[in-house]
């Protein structure tokens, strides 16, 4: 009877389980999957919607009819839309991203080379934004003195664009003053870090900026709780309540608006590296979209996308993770 009652007692426990994995699974696999499937589906329809032919744009306009239709045909632009689509999306799941209509070689070739200089730039802005961004933030959350200044800093961040930026860079520090190169990115990797220096600098401002703000807010905040009086009633040292009782607390807003930054960096490393002529993934999708050079543009948009997926949903599982509350729910 005791074994029975065990066994018993188990059952509801492990649909419990099962109902849990079957819900992180839909969260964290098949929703980001549905998401980035979703996304693809748009991007693709939204550039057969937009004006222009990449046809007419390949030969010109003195191409007969016969050679447009020729072209057509071998660049797979004849069969209906949502049959182009499912043939696309069948070439991605098999690692083909298809054939750049403009370059006339293989997308993945054409943007090989350029994803290094991408990742590179979003990398060095990410650490200038970790550093200082949640640096300041933290010294504004804990020190009141500090708080209008790092206001100040944060609305002038926020509020210059990132071709601004980039252009009073170049034209103070590269220009006038010398210090650094104005165009390319290098070649040996210490030569790399020195050309990619100043347009981190330039993607990073205003998310610094949004990055400070945040920060400072949830510091602030967290600094404020009742908890925090308590141990510093007790007698604890700064250092020690600061660590323990306010930044472990304010972990979880920073940890997402950091997070969502460093993915938001591929996106806007499209302005910058056309400011500074580096040849990156931001320039060949500006110079894709402009010859219609959907197999580019889709390729990149794909980058974009998952970056963006996959930065959210290791915000939600860390959230679960860090969050005590989140896991009991």
């Amino acid at each position: 009877m005791t074994t029975i009652a065990i066994r018993t007692g188990e059952a509801p426990a492990m649909h419990r389980r099962a109902r849990t994995a079957v819900a992180a699974a839909v969260r964290y696999i098949v929703a980001p999957l549905a998401t980035i499937l979703v996304s693809s589906f748009i991007v693709f329809m939204a550039l057969n919607l937009a004006p222009g032919d990449p046809v007419a744009r390949i030969l010109g306009g003195t191409a007969t009819d016969a050679q447009r239709e020729a072209l057509r045909e071998s660049l797979g632009l004849d069969g209906p839309v949502l049959v182009r689509y499912g043939d696309w999306l069948a070439g991605i799941v098999g690692g083909d991203f298809g054939v750049s209509y403009t370059y006339r070689t293989d997308v993945i070739a054409l943007i090989g080379p350029r994803v290094a200089t991408t990742v590179l730039l979003v990398v060095m802005a990410g650490i200038l934004i970790l550093i200082v961004g949640i640096g300041l933030g933290t010294l504004a959350g804990l020190r009141h003195r500090f708080r209008p200044w790092a206001a100040l800093l944060a609305a002038v961040g926020i509020a210059i664009p990132g071709f601004v930026a980039a252009s009073v860079l170049v034209s103070v520090f590269a220009v006038g003053l010398g210090w650094f190169p104005t165009f390319g990115a290098g070649d040996a990797f210490l030569d790399r870090i020195w050309h990619l220096l100043l347009p981190a600098v330039a993607l990073a401002i205003s998310w610094t900026a949004y990055v400070m703000q945040m920060t400072g807010v949830a510091v602030a905040e967290e600094a404020g709780r009742e908890h925090v009086a308590t141990a510093i009633g007790r007698g604890l040292r700064g250092a020690d309540v600061v660590r323990r009782h306010v930044l472990r607390n304010a972990a979880l807003p920073i940890l997402t608006v950091a997070a969502v930054t460093v993915a938001g960096l591929v996106a806007g490393s499209v302005v910058v590296e056309g400011a500074f002529a580096l040849d990156g993934l931001g320039s060949l999708l500006v110079a894709a979209v402009a010859d219609k050079d959907a197999p580019v543009v889709l390729a990149v948009s794909m980058i974009v996308i998952c970056v963006f997926v996959v930065a959210t949903t290791v915000i939600d599982v860390a959230h679960r993770a860090l969050d005590p509350r989140t896991r009991r729910s």
